[in-house]
This record gives C-alpha cells, structure tokens and sequence, in this order.
C-alpha cells in the first residue's frame, strides 16, 4: 500500500509527488499517489521552488549571453510559467475574480471555481506580472549575480510562505462533496519545520541584508495574508495558496529593487 512507505523510498516518493504536484516536469506513472502522502508531500513544497528558481536563473544567465537583458527575464519568467503550467498565476487570477465578483462566502467559492478568467482576474494577473517583469528588469541592469540569486532563493521562500498557511488555517470548500483540485489540507509540525528551515537555508544565498529583508518582508506578507484570507473566505483554497505565492514573489523582488535600486 501507498502509505505504507517508509524510510528514504518513502521521502523520494513524497518528493516526486511534490515535484508532480507544482510543475510539468514528468514524473513516472508508476510512482504512488494518495490523499495521505499528498499532504506529506507538502514538507518539500519549498525545496520544488528552490528546484524551479534554479532553473529559472539558469534560463536568464543563459538568455543574457544571447539576448539584451529585458528579453533575457521575459524569457526566464516565461519558462517559469511553462515549467509549473502557471499553476500559482491560475490561483492568483481565480482568487481576484472571486473576491472582486462576490459578496458572500459562497459566491466567492463558486466563482474561483469557474474556469473562465473575469477582469478581476486578467487585472490582477496582468499588474503581477507587470510588476515581477520591471523589478527583476530593473534589478539585472545593475546586480545581475543577485537576480540570479534572488530567483533562486524568493522562488524557494515564497512557496515556504505559502505552504506554511496550510498549518495554521482552516480549509474551506463549499461543500463537502465539492471535489475540486487535489490540495494538500494538514499539515504537522514536523512538516512545518522542514519547509521553514529550506527557506532559510535558500536565503544564506542572499547576502546579508537582502536576507534580513526578505525574511522580514515574508513573514509579514504571511500574517497579513492569513488575516486577509480570514476575513474573506474563512480560511484557504487552493486558488489562495497560489496567489499567497505569488504576491509573496512579486513583493519580495520590489523589495530588493527598492533596497538596492531605489
């Protein structure tokens, strides 16, 4: 049985289904999937990002030998989008177009269910990628080696934030015999742990103070986000995990623009 695993085959499975999970890369059929090691598998959601902002930067550092600088960071957000399927960006666009067109709990449910995308949603989605385009553009004229770690590390320690919501809020659906997409929903403490000490670890990339400001910047975004997702919907969604990820990306690479730009 699936959950029966054990040992180290047991955390490569949990990894594979991680890596499954968030991107396209492909992963064997033969790997074992359950509900049980779903959730288990969130413990790696922040090493996924490391794994996906590594190749991110390697896409810009190649791209900038070939290609001016501006169309090198098109082409590494780009690839990021093709690499995880623009599974973060598809959340952040559900979740504008649920609270922007909804007044109730349900309403907002029902609508960031629906797989067409609304004005809240292309708004939303448009100002995010907007504003991830011109903070990295604007951070690789002048530090290219710290865009390339920024990728690296913020790509890791915004899914950190992210995943970490799932252990101290509630999820929410509209029903219980709502099926929507497969979402790890518990979290243990344990896991907790090793998402927490995979982000600090990707941010002894940065140096010193762009660390201290990043760690500051998404532990803040992750109160204020929690409270926000509270306040609006009771809890989290998939969709709101996503866009968590998201904001969390976009807010800590202005914040490096801004502390070492502005």
């Amino acid at each position: 049985m699936p959950d029966q695993l054990s040992g180290c085959r047991r955390q490569w499975i949990l990894l594979l289904i991680a890596i499954g999970f968030f991107t396209r890369i492909p992963i064997s059929t033969t790997v074992p999937f359950s509900k049980t090691l779903l959730n288990q598998a969130n413990r790696y959601f922040a090493l996924v990002g490391l794994l996906v902002g590594t190749l991110c930067a390697l896409i810009l550092y190649l791209a900038q030998l070939v290609f001016p600088l501006s169309i090198a960071v098109l082409l590494s957000i780009a690839f990021g989008i093709l690499l995880t399927g623009a599974f973060h960006e598809d959340g952040l666009a559900d979740l504008c177009d649920g609270l922007g067109g909804g007044w109730q709990v349900e309403q907002k449910l029902n609508i960031m269910k629906d797989s067409r995308l609304g004005t809240y949603g292309l708004l939303g989605l448009s100002l995010a990628l907007g504003l991830k385009y011109l903070a990295l553009s604007t951070l690789a004229q002048h530090q290219l080696n710290l865009t390339l770690l920024s990728l690296v590390s913020i790509h890791c320690v915004s899914r950190a934030v992210s995943a970490s919501l799932i252990f101290s809020y509630p999820y929410v659906q509209l029903d219980q015999a709502s099926k929507v997409k497969p979402l790890a929903q518990q979290q243990s403490m344990r896991e907790l742990l090793i998402v927490i000490v995979t982000a600090a670890l990707a941010l002894l990339l940065l140096p010193y103070i762009a660390a201290l400001a990043i760690a500051c910047g998404a532990l803040l975004i992750r109160q204020i986000s929690g409270w926000f997702l509270m306040c609006q919907l009771g809890g989290y969604t998939g969709d709101c995990l996503g866009a968590v990820q998201q904001v969390c990306e976009v807010s800590c690479y202005l914040l490096l623009t801004a502390l070492f730009i502005g």
